[in-house]
């Protein structure tokens, strides 16, 4: 199993969602979060006065799906978040080593039906 994390803009969680939904991926969890990458943050002037906003609001996407269906899950997010300019975000992959469903206690694979 793989988890994967996709840092992208928040405007593009609605169609990232719809995406993954479309894959048969039926459990997410959804995060709001602040960072900066290439960006750097940016400056914005309030009454004069200039600002740096280093930290950017970000929406984290997390789901944990099979290894054969990671492919597919990668592309689907990266469809459905690109816009092709700096701050699209980034997809991180991890490697899960078990996974229990508390209510009936099936374990790994079977969790993530």
């Amino acid at each position: 199993m793989k988890q994967i994390q996709a840092i992208i803009r928040s405007e593009k969680l609605d169609s990232v969602k719809d995406a993954l939904v479309s894959l048969g991926i039926n459990g997410m969890t959804v995060t709001s979060v602040h960072g900066f990458g290439k960006q750097m943050g940016h400056t914005e002037v309030y009454r004069g006065v200039k600002i740096e906003a280093r930290l950017l609001p970000k929406v984290m996407v997390t789901t944990v799906v099979t290894d054969t269906a990671m492919p597919g899950v990668i592309e689907a997010i990266t469809a459905s978040a690109q816009t092709g300019d700096i701050g699209d975000g980034k997809i991180i992959v991890t490697s899960v080593l078990d996974s229990v469903r508390i209510r009936t206690g099936e374990t790994n694979d079977a969790t993530l039906d």
